[in-house]
Order: C-alpha cells, then sequence, then structure tokens
C-alpha cells in the first residue's frame, strides 16, 4: 500500500531557481485550475495541470519573484527582490504596488475584494486597497517572512525576529508567539480554526494551538523552507536537505514503522551546531551523562544535552511516546560559548548571552538573556521578579552572570538624540500637534458676487434629457428603461460662465497685486477679448499675444491667481488655445496648472485647476497630453479629495469619466485599472449624489464591451462599493445607471 505522493509531471519553464509556487482556483477556461510559479530569472510562469511547458509567461519584475498570492475572478498578487508587487489578471499586468523600500518576502491577497497584504525585508507590512497603500503595519524587529489568512479581519506574520504576529485588519498587534529560537521562513493556517504551523532556521516544524506552541517537531536539517497544511489537516514541510516531509495525525496515513525508524535514524545522526543557538548555550564540561535521560520530561518538545564518551547528544521528550528522543549529535561544541557564535535570539530579540538557570534540581529551567551593555543586578533582580523566583537569589544570580561574561561591560550609548536640558526628544518644527487652519471658505461671497464654480448661472438644456444636467431625466415608471448612460463617447467639460463678472474679479485683484504682477489696462482689454473670442460671443480667433497675456496672469501668487484659471479653464475649450496648451514642448504651462492640485493650496485654485484638466479633453492634442501624463495627474489629482468640498468631488470624477471615455476607445487594460483603482478611492469618501453618478458612468464606461475590466472591477471590490446606490429615490439617474452597472458586473 502506498500511502504517498507520486510524481505526475515536471514542469520546466524557468532559466533559474524557482523560489515559489501557488495553485489558481479553477475557473470555467480551466476547470482543474493553474499553477503558477515564481523563479530567479524574473519571470512568473504559468502551467495547466496535464501539461509540462507554461501556458504563459508573465514578465514585468526587475528581479527574483519570490511569492505569490491567487484570488477572486483570477487574480494574481506577485512579491518580488525589486521591491514592489504586482497584480496581474490573465496574462496581463493590471498595477504595480510601490512603496517597501525592501525586498518584498510575502504577499496575500484577503478575502474581502480589493484587499492585499505585502511583507518586506524593510521589517513593515502593508495592507493596499484598490492598488494603493491604505496602511502599514509596523512591529517586527527584522524580515518579514510569511503571512497567513485567519479571517476578513484578523492575519498572522512571521519573521527573521524568530516571533509571529497576529493582527487585526485595522492595524492593531492581537499577539505575540515566542518559541522559535530563529529566523521563521513560513506559517500556514489549519483549515476552519486559528490553529497554525511555523517553519524556520532553528530545524523545527511548531504546532501552535489556543496560542500556544503545542508541539515541536525538530527535522534532519538546519532550514526549514516552507510548509503548508492540506484540507485534510495534514502538514507538509519542504528543507534544505531536499525532502518534502508530511506529518499526520490520522492513524490510517501514518507512515510505516519501517519509514518512520528511518526518519529517526536520520534525526539522531544529524549533527548539530552549538553556534546557531538553537539549543541554547552549551559548555560540555557541565554537562550531564546519560543518566540524565532516566527522568522524564515535563513537556512535549522539551530538549535535553547530555554526554557521552566525550560527544555532546541533544535529545526530545516526546510525550505521546513517553520516551527521549535523539535529535543529533552537537558538534564543535568544545566549551564553545555565545562569544564565538556572535548574538543569540532570545523571544525575538537578539542578546550577547543567553543563559539557562536552573534554580532547583527538580524544578524547570529558566532562560536569562543578558546584553554586555545590562547592569549585572539590574538584570539578576528583574530576571526573578518575571519569573516569581526568591529575591533571596539576587547574589547568586548576578554574580554567576559576571562570572560567566569574564566582566565584560560597554559604556551604554543611546541611539536617540535627546535634548540635554529636558532629557526629551528635540523639538522638531511642523510635529506639533496644534490646531490646523480652518479651511478656507469661498473667497467672495454676496449677491451677484463673481464665486468660482458656483452654477447659479447654468443654461438649462433643451429637452431630450442630458443625464449630466439633471434635467429632464424623470421617466415614468411604465416605460421601459434603456441605458442612455454609458459607455460615454465624450468627454463632458465645465462651460458655465459669466465673462463681466470674472472680468471685474481679475481688475479688482489686479488692484492689489504687487508691481511685479501687476496687469497694464490694455492688457486686461486683450483678456477681454480672448474671453469673448473663447466665449462664442465673437467670431474671432485667440491671438498669440492674448495668450501670452493670459500665461502671466495664470503665473500670479496663489491668493489671487484664480479668475486667471477661471480664463484658462474657459479659454481652453478652444482648439487653437488647446493646441497651444497642450501641444508646447516643455509642458511648462501644463507642470503651472499641475501644482495648483496642491491638497494643501486654495480650495478655489484646485477645483479651477481640475476644470480646467477636464475641458482639455475637447481635442485630440488635449487627449494625447492627459493619456501621456496620466499617471501625474491622477496621483495628484487624487489628493484634492481630502477637502471634502462637493464642487471639488464633482470636477474629480468628471476627471475620471474623462479618462474612461479615452480608455474605452484604446482599451488600455493598464490604464484601466488605474482608473477603476482611483473611482474605488473617491467613492470611499465622496457624498455628493452629481459626483457619484459621474463615478458610475465612468466605471460603466471602463467595463463595457470587455470581459477583463469586468473581472478586474469585482477583483477591486467595485460592485460591493456601488451597491447602495442602486436604491437611491432621487435623481433617479444615479439609481438607473447604478443598475446598469450591477448588471455588468
Amino acid at each position: 500500500l502506498n500511502r504517498g505522493f507520486t510524481e505526475m509531471h515536471c514542469m520546466s519553464g524557468h532559466s533559474n531557481f524557482v523560489s515559489c509556487v501557488c495553485i489558481i482556483p479553477p475557473s470555467d477556461l480551466y476547470p482543474r485550475g493553474l499553477i503558477a510559479t515564481g523563479g530567479n530569472d524574473h519571470n512568473i510562469c504559468i502551467f495547466t495541470v496535464d501539461n509540462s511547458a507554461p501556458l504563459y509567461v508573465l514578465k514585468g519584475h526587475k528581479n527574483t519573484v519570490c511569492s505569490l498570492s491567487s484570488g477572486k475572478f483570477g487574480t494574481l498578487l506577485s512579491g518580488s527582490w525589486d521591491t514592489t508587487a504586482k497584480v496581474w489578471l490573465n496574462d496581463r499586468c493590471m498595477m504595480t504596488l510601490q512603496g517597501h523600500t525592501a525586498a518584498i518576502w510575502a504577499v496575500k491577497i484577503l478575502p474581502e475584494q480589493g484587499l492585499m497584504l505585502t511583507g518586506s525585508a524593510d521589517k513593515t507590512i502593508k495592507l493596499w486597497k484598490a492598488g494603493r497603500c491604505e496602511r502599514t503595519f509596523t512591529g517586527h524587529e527584522d524580515c518579514v517572512r510569511g503571512l497567513a489568512i485567519l479571517s476578513e479581519m484578523e492575519f498572522l506574520s512571521c519573521a527573521n525576529d524568530a516571533s509571529v504576529r497576529r493582527w487585526q485588519i485595522s492595524g492593531e498587534c492581537l499577539q505575540v508567539y515566542y518559541g522559535h529560537t530563529n529566523y521563521i521562513y513560513s506559517i500556514s493556517v489549519f483549515p476552519r480554526c486559528k490553529d497554525f504551523v511555523t517553519t524556520g532556521e532553528d530545524r523545527s516544524l511548531r504546532i501552535w494551538k489556543h496560542g500556544e506552541c503545542a508541539q515541536t517537531i525538530r527535522l534532519p536539517a538546519q532550514s526549514v523552507w516552507c510548509c503548508c497544511v492540506l484540507d485534510n489537516g495534514d502538514i507538509v514541510v519542504g528543507a534544505s536537505d531536499g525532502i518534502i516531509r508530511v506529518f499526520t495525525e490520522s492513524l490510517e496515513r501514518t507512515a510505516s514503522a519501517e519509514e518512520i525508524q528511518a526518519f529517526e535514524n536520520e534525526l539522531s545522526q544529524a549533527s548539530i551546531d552549538p553556534k546557531t543557538g538553537d539549543l541554547g548555550d552549551i559548555n560540555a564540561d557541565d554537562l550531564p551523562g546519560r543518566e540524565h535521560l532516566k527522568d522524564p520530561g515535563i513537556r512535549d518538545g522539551q530538549t535535553r544535552l547530555i554526554k557521552d564518551n566525550g560527544k555532546v547528544e541533544a535529545y526530545q521528550w516526546s510525550v505521546s511516546e513517553g520516551r527521549w528522543m535523539k535529535i543529533g549529535d552537537v558538534v564543535g561544541s568544545s566549551g564553545a560559548t555565545q562569544q564565538t557564535s556572535g548574538k543569540v535570539l532570545f523571544e525575538g530579540k537578539e542578546y550577547d548571552y543567553v543563559f539557562t538557570i536552573d534554580v532547583n534540581e527538580s524544578g524547570p529551567s529558566y532562560k536569562l538573556p543578558y546584553n554586555i551593555t545590562d547592569d549585572p543586578w539590574l538584570t539578576a533582580y528583574n530576571f526573578l521578579q518575571k519569573n516569581d523566583l526568591n529575591p533571596m537569589f539576587l547574589d547568586q544570580v548576578a554574580k554567576f552572570i559576571m562570572d560567566n561574561t569574564k566582566g565584560q561591560t560597554l559604556l551604554c550609548t543611546s541611539s536617540q538624540f535627546s535634548d540635554p536640558f529636558t532629557g526629551a526628544g528635540r523639538y522638531v518644527p511642523g510635529s506639533s500637534s496644534g490646531l490646523s487652519a480652518i479651511p478656507a471658505t469661498d473667497p467672495f461671497t454676496g449677491a451677484g458676487r463673481y464665486v468660482p464654480g458656483s452654477a447659479s448661472n447654468a443654461v438649462a438644456p433643451v429637452d431630450g434629457g442630458d443625464p449630466f444636467t439633471g434635467m429632464g431625466a424623470y421617466q415614468s415608471a411604465a416605460a421601459k428603461v434603456e441605458n442612455i448612460y454609458f459607455p460615454k463617447k465624450d468627454a463632458v467639460t465645465f462651460d458655465q460662465a459669466n465673462p463681466t463678472q470674472i472680468l471685474g474679479k481679475l481688475k479688482e485683484l489686479n488692484g492689489t497685486a504687487a508691481e511685479e504682477h501687476k496687469l497694464t489696462e490694455d492688457d486686461l482689454i486683450i483678456l477681454e477679448k480672448l474671453l469673448s473670442a473663447t466665449c462664442n460671443t465673437s467670431a474671432e480667433t485667440p491671438t498669440a499675444q492674448q495668450l501670452q497675456t493670459l500665461w502671466r496672469a495664470v503665473n500670479w501668487p496663489e491668493d489671487i491667481v484664480f479668475p486667471a484659471l477661471d480664463i484658462l479653464r474657459l479659454s481652453v475649450r478652444h482648439p487653437t488655445v488647446n493646441e497651444n496648451f497642450c501641444s508646447e514642448k516643455e509642458h511648462v504651462q501644463f507642470i503651472i496648472l499641475l501644482k495648483f492640485l496642491n491638497p494643501k493650496g486654495k480650495q478655489a485654485n484646485q477645483l479651477l485647476a481640475l476644470r480646467a484638466l477636464c475641458n482639455c479633453f475637447v481635442t485630440h492634442a488635449g487627449q494625447k497630453l492627459m493619456m501621456e501624463q496620466r499617471d501625474e495627474i491622477l496621483t495628484q489629482a487624487i489628493e484634492t479629495k481630502s477637502g471634502n468640498n462637493k464642487n471639488i468631488h464633482i470636477a474629480l470624477a468628471t476627471l475620471t469619466l474623462n479618462y474612461a471615455v479615452c480608455l474605452h476607445k484604446v482599451n488600455n487594460i493598464e490604464g484601466k485599472a488605474q482608473c477603476l483603482s482611483v473611482i474605488s478611492t473617491i467613492m470611499e469618501v465622496v457624498q455628493d449624489l452629481e459626483a457619484i453618478f459621474r463615478l458610475l458612468v465612468a466605471v460603466g464606461t471602463l467595463i463595457s464591451d470587455d470581459t477583463n475590466a469586468v473581472q478586474l472591477a469585482k477583483s477591486l471590490g467595485v460592485d460591493s462599493q456601488i451597491k447602495k446606490y442602486a436604491s437611491v429615490s432621487e435623481p433617479a439617474k444615479v439609481k438607473e445607471c447604478c443598475r446598469f452597472v450591477l448588471n455588468l458586473l
């Protein structure tokens, strides 16, 4: 009877070592699922179960791909030594997650859509939502090596600091588990419960139940690289000796007596290097002989060292069998101490020494960590307090520390600068917790006053119902509602204008401008002509002189520039101005416009800059510039969401909608991924229903006629984000448009 596994296929597709493997669950297209592998050749190979050559190869990382995780709807998340993670859908890269400063060793897609985790050698874990970093988890003191999901709200991480941490998605660390004595490489959770297993550089597999290390299984290999729990609860481990071993609690799956004996023999012949600190501090001269094994152990996995014929041997207590099992010979331990082996890990921290103290023969032994920078008396006092021991031992323990460290002490140095007068950290300007400024209200108020973005002068459209103005959108319930909303074919622009008010404001502020910014009477007349030329009140074409004057005004200081920005917003719709603005070689004016998106700047400027960008989409030259600069524009524009200004939100939603219109035409899936991610992020803060409506039309336009984009929107959780708008009563267009989008999802 063969109880083991047999090799079915040998797949090859990488030009160098394979560093991670992951299963992509079955789908309609591949009912048996797929296998993804990441390699040192920077590639990811995707295999079908029955072919030894790759179905396709994903290229894009610039260094070893060392971790993979698969999610719903065909998404795959990869982490690399190049410090980035990438999200793939089928055979395309959808987005790149940037933010870590060192290799990403671990990645996991969470059950809640759109949420992803990355763990890095920079000691942090990051939570990403729709491709943006939402939160950074700090606490580990060394490289994060593994991640495991417990539930929608909780996950585990393991690290080179020899600790496991349990976290809440909200950012809180709930528990730290210590037990390993060296790096922990891998962690895996048992199905349907919170128990888990870990493996690491201390030759062990550890099984954790109810927050405690319930069992330690030693292996005849120094590095136990990876572990996974199968659906039946069996544990599989891969180690540095090139062997995969499966452990089980099930009697019918247990290996034969010969195989178990062979495993024990292999284990007992292993040589353990005392320098690794796996077994604590060892001094061969002080070790007891074989008689020490007559006494039973007190807990499973307890280790004991004995000296037999000048050889040091390590044994481990097995509760189930009631005996000491040999786990290896300790080599080169002729009085080797921590001084020859560098630092020792204890509870995840590095120490110069970790002593094992037996207070009395029958009782348990205690670990006493010590650094030569510590005070021996204080360390001894803390050790007795922590372990509830008799303070009478103080002299003995302190003397023991001093004898065994041969009086090595160092001057204590603090790594943090502190203020010599107060002893506290230095005052850092800008870090004060003072009150933040009250948000600026609209700069001008009063009847007939010019207020940027006021829609009081919007022109009512002709009947026929334009969904963007909300006019005429009401339909009787009996009529069959048809989708008039998307895919949208043309850009949406901001056209409302009151040239008289804008010029009045410009003149008023020109009076307060510094001499070097002041415009002459002639300049003002020139701008008036430009306005009438671009607002269709005259048939003239804007001239180069008019544009020169406009650029001078747009370079005004930020507290008075907004009327000039409003003239730019209206003028840029004119083909001549648009061509001039968008085809400029150096993009100087465009860069100036972008800087007004700064969320710390004035809201009036943010609003008008967003509207001007929306209006750039009216010509081919404008669309070309907007698409070329998409990364830069969207990254900056999204920051304006924080001001909670409804007009800004509407302009921001319109910008994404105009991008959706362009992306729908060229069918650029990477661009769609970026746009969906931005929409998903804005949806979280926007309250205004007009802005929501425009975002819904943008989503509908992006996913129309594109199954990849539909899968992507689902994997980002867009459907769950928009559901609530299907029941909005007024305006009806929000509900209708939302239902059309949900039908596609």
